[in-house]
């Protein structure tokens, strides 16, 4: 049985480590305490991206080098709207993730007929087409001067100023997430999106509708990272076209590539190591060194791939 399966049917292994993350913020860390918990957000933050990109190339076998797209929309619709209307987070919020799935199906549509690096080439130049439009509309995004004094989270009319407050946000957000691809998974729905991924003439041969299973793919993907975008937006309270350059999805790809592609566990441990190990190596290096982490990072995705090509946590191929 898969990791999966065991970790989140079973009480046993997944309630203490709900417990010991909900209790992280009140333990004694000292005057670390709010960065230990910025770096804990930023990485329940990548996790929460790592599920959703997880849905096309994990699920469905489809590789996406421009997922930093969906997660720029969603957080220049909740900055947007939340410095022009003054909208309130849970306003917001709905509208960034429905933006962000219909851009999901509209990019996606018209690569149905696409695969391998085909499709690939496709989602790369989405996500610059985005980068581009974020940089040259002006009376729309405000171009390279970003969008600044965007509100923080608020709830029940509570703005969420402490770092603690923003932790247990972006948290309930992963378990909401991981709520619903963990019983996608199970479902019908998986079943099709694993037939497809293993062979997808085959899935159509046994009366899958490929076309539309793909669909529903790239809205969920697309709609789980406009998601965290929006949360991101309202995190940091500026957002700028350069936050979603091309080295983003790469890093959100690295995260499930390490962990195992179409693991749900796995996608959580990759973002568990190197999202905070890239804050470490930041820390750690020389100034004059500092972009030599992204050397270190690629080196240890080359290791990976040698000696553990599927990952921390594969998945058996069906």
């Amino acid at each position: 049985m898969h990791l999966d399966d065991r970790l989140f049917s079973d009480k046993k292994l997944y309630l203490p480590l709900l417990a010991a993350v909900l209790v992280l913020p009140w333990l004694p860390m000292g005057t670390a305490g709010p960065y230990v918990i910025r770096i804990a957000t930023l990485t329940l933050l990548y996790m929460v991206l790592a599920q959703g990109l997880n849905v096309v190339p994990g699920f469905t076998g489809l590789l996406d080098l421009g997922y930093v797209g969906f997660f720029g929309i969603g957080a220049y619709t909740a900055g947007l709207l939340t410095v022009h209307y003054q909208w309130s987070l849970w306003l917001v919020l709905p509208l960034a993730v429905l933006n962000g799935a219909l851009w999901g199906v509209l990019r996606g549509a018209p690569t149905l007929r696409l695969s391998d690096d085909y499709f690939a080439i496709v989602t790369f130049g989405f996500s610059e087409l985005i980068i581009l439009v974020l940089k040259n509309e002006l009376w729309l995004t405000r171009g390279p001067m970003g969008v600044p004094g965007i509100a923080r989270p608020d709830l029940f009319g509570r703005v969420l100023d402490q770092p603690w407050q923003t932790y247990y946000l972006i948290l309930f957000f992963l378990l909401l997430v991981l709520w619903v691809v963990v019983r996608i998974r199970s479902s019908r729905l998986g079943r099709a999106w694993f037939a497809i991924r293993e062979d997808e003439i085959a899935a159509e041969c046994v009366g899958v509708n490929v076309a539309r299973y793909k669909i529903i793919a790239f809205a969920l993907s697309a709609a789980i990272g406009a998601l965290a975008g929006a949360f991101y937006a309202r995190w940091f309270r500026f957002i700028h076209p350069d936050m979603f350059k091309f080295w983003e999805s790469i890093l959100i790809l690295c995260l499930i590539v390490f962990g195992g592609m179409g693991s749900i566990t796995g996608a959580l441990i990759g973002a568990l190591v190197l999202i905070p190990l890239t804050e470490i190596l930041r820390i750690v290096l020389p100034a004059e060194f500092s972009s030599a982490r992204y050397l270190i990072f690629g080196l240890l995705i080359v290791v990976m791939m040698r000696w553990r090509p599927a990952g921390l946590l594969p998945v058996e191929r069906e």
